[in-house]
């Protein structure tokens, strides 16, 4: 069932602490940011010895799933400082609190599953490319879950803070076509 969307900002959906804005970026801005991925040193998403069928780029830092740490990673690239100063004026951060940013290339049939993104990270911001994809919640009630979908479009930015980021899990179902997108965090207090 689709989320109702608020027609003055983000909506508030369900979990409590996501946001979503549809139309976040132009058109011309996905094209441009999709073909910037070309230039990426994009590798296959290792989680141990497990490798999935998408592929990522990390800068700034990276978690290696085989030492569970976090690790520095490359400077951000040039480019992409525009938009995340615009994600972090966007949602009332300061300049600089975006920490890592994940590039992320789905192949046709690629998802991921239900997890939370690791307690190294705070806020979790990300923008949708080239074809929308169900984005689904969890959160266990009693012997059950309770369970929601929100289908993020192309060129929107959902925002996961409060109970969406650290009670509920998520995860990505297998996408019908080739899907990109880019993934900003801010670092939990240390």
């Amino acid at each position: 069932m689709p989320a109702q969307l608020d027609l003055f900002g983000a909506s508030a959906l369900e979990p409590p602490g996501f946001s979503y804005w549809p139309a976040f970026i132009s058109p011309q801005e996905e094209a441009a940011l999709i073909g910037r991925f070309a230039d990426l040193p994009l590798a296959p998403f290792q989680f141990g010895a497990f490798e999935g069928k998408r592929r990522v780029a990390s800068f700034g830092f990276r978690y290696d799933y085989s030492d569970h740490r976090l690790h520095e990673a490359g400077a951000m690239p040039p480019w992409i400082a525009p938009l995340a100063s615009r994600v972090e004026a966007h949602a009332g951060l300061q300049s600089g609190e975006i920490a890592h940013v994940l590039f992320t290339e789905y192949a046709v049939g690629a998802g991921i599953g239900w997890h939370r993104d690791r307690a190294n990270f705070d806020l979790v911001f990300g923008l949708s490319l080239g074809c929308a994809c169900p984005f689904r919640f969890r959160k266990r009630d009693g012997k059950t879950y309770r369970r929601m979908t929100i289908e993020a479009e192309p060129r929107s930015l959902y925002r996961m803070s409060g109970a969406a980021r650290h009670t509920w899990e998520h995860s990505i179902a297998p996408v019908a076509a080739v899907r990109y997108s880019i993934t900003f965090r801010t670092l939990a207090s240390r």
